[in-house]
């Protein structure tokens, strides 16, 4: 199987998957339960969705681990077992897809604000991360992907303690929740000057707002001139509250053909975050293929 730096110098997008927690709601998981759970209480259904990401054309997988770090773990069930369950995630995905789909493990923000806005130091961001990366290196992932960060000194501390723990390829990917800032007022261009000197396999942009936003972000991600290759996974639109519940307003079809159009604007990895399906995923690659 080629690897992904591999797979992103050959010039083709990259198709990555779509959501995990708002998929595995429509599959059954029950409010107030943390989709990590699913990778110790029902693992068959964390394979199903890795295949139907698959089988809708998807050539990575991002592991069920996000949430998985020690310090989120602290207050819930999977309290002390972050290397168990990051180890476990790893090897359902890889059983999940075999070689030659790539498996990412997902490391999400521990959930905390650094000092001196939060609780969070350097010190204790480097063990956690540094626990979780080691066990999804274990569990057999081909790179690692920092995703849905939003402040810039969790995530600098995260690269610091990946690169401890193992020389996998890692993606640093934020979420620019604001539009075109993420929550703590950071933008693309200040990520890109950031990162740049890192060395990172990929760098880009998961959840946000609406498509119209992620092309902005995408925009200024490219106007640097940066060489790093771009990670974009949007929404499937901004969540709407109806009576039947949390509604995305992108059907497949508007998705795909929007989201293709973002490999014209420089993303070399493309798929979907939150209300993204199988069905979005696939579009998307339907409307690749013909550009």
């Amino acid at each position: 199987m080629l690897s992904f730096s591999d797979r992103i110098a050959d010039g083709r997008v990259l198709l990555a998957d779509g959501a995990t927690g708002t998929n595995y709601q429509d599959m059954g998981m029950q409010p107030g339960v943390a989709p990590e759970e699913w990778v110790l209480d029902a693992p068959e259904r964390v394979i199903d969705l890795h295949r139907r990401f698959v089988q809708a054309g998807a050539e990575l997988v991002l592991t069920c681990t996000f949430g998985g770090s020690p310090i989120r773990l602290t207050d819930g069930p999977l309290a002390g077992r972050a290397s168990e369950l990051n180890r476990r995630g790893a090897e359902l995905a890889r059983e999940a897809v075999g070689g030659d789909v790539l498996v990412a493990g997902s490391i999400g923000p521990t959930g905390q604000l650094a000092e001196p806005l939060g609780p969070l130091g350097h010190d204790d961001a480097l063990v956690a991360f540094s626990e979780q990366a080691r066990a999804l290196a274990e569990g057999g992932v081909d790179l690692l992907v920092l995703e849905t960060f939003f402040a810039l000194d969790e995530a600098l501390w995260a690269v610091e303690a990946v690169r401890s723990a193992t020389d996998l390829p890692l993606v640093a990917s934020f979420s620019f929740d604001q539009g075109t800032r993420t929550m703590m007022g950071l933008s693309p261009t200040q990520v890109i000057a950031a990162t740049e000197p890192l060395g990172l396999a990929a760098v880009g942009a998961n959840c946000g707002r609406s498509l119209e936003d992620m092309s902005a972000v995408l925009a200024e991600y490219s106007a640097t001139g940066s060489r790093t290759p771009l990670w974009i996974k949007p929404n499937a639109g901004v969540p709407q509250v109806t009576a039947a519940g949390v509604v995305y307003p992108e059907s497949p079809e508007s998705f795909g053909a929007t989201v293709a159009g973002f490999a014209g604007a420089g993303a070399g990895i493309l798929g979907g975050c939150c209300g993204s399906t199988p069905a979005h995923i696939a579009a998307l690659r339907a409307a690749l293929t013909v550009r």
